[in-house]
């Protein structure tokens, strides 16, 4: 098993589409990458904490190979803006990848270079060494699947699973 920390704003947004991936074990949304120990919610969302939203993605290599869960989460989020993701404004929303090894960075930085391409302006997602992963509170684990009418799911999270069942459907489960 391998777990990658990824942050592409909101978590809610990742954690739907990971949950549904055929090989993902566990997908925890949390913080990390600021200055606050044991931040909350509300801290994070202040801005101020310096930490980023992200969802720590726990997968079976001989299901879904790095490249498709990385591949992914380039197409679900704009990895091109600078701490925003559409209506979503602060660092805690910015694109980032947090390794652990010298062999994630590298696979993170090759997957950048790769899909690069996809994008006519340059990627600003962010690779950085995993501090602490700080679990976000109960509420937020498995957003979606719990509150799949509320208006953010409807609106934000319905248009990302649709992107990913054109582009990923043979990785999803029904």
């Amino acid at each position: 098993m391998k777990t990658f920390v990824l942050g592409g704003g909101c978590f809610w947004c990742l954690d739907a589409v990971y949950q549904k991936t055929k090989g993902v074990s566990s997908v925890v949304s949390g913080y990390t990458g600021g200055h606050i120990r044991n931040p909350d919610y509300y801290d994070v969302c202040s801005g101020m904490t310096g930490h980023a939203e992200v969802v720590a993605v726990t997968f079976d290599e001989d299901i879904i190979p790095a490249d498709i869960i990385l591949d992914m989460f380039f197409a679900l989020h704009d990895p091109t803006t600078l701490n925003r993701q559409g209506y979503d404004v602060g660092t805690q929303y910015r694109s980032s990848m947090f390794y652990t090894t010298t062999e994630e960075k590298i696979l993170f930085e090759e997957a950048i270079l790769r899909n690069q391409k996809l994008w006519s302006k340059p990627i600003v997602t962010e690779v950085s060494r995993l501090p602490e992963f700080y679990e976000a509170e109960s509420i937020h684990q498995n957003y979606y699947a719990k509150f799949p009418e509320q208006g953010y799911c409807q609106v934000i999270i319905n248009p990302k699973l649709a992107k990913a069942r054109k582009y990923y459907s043979s990785w999803l489960r029904a």
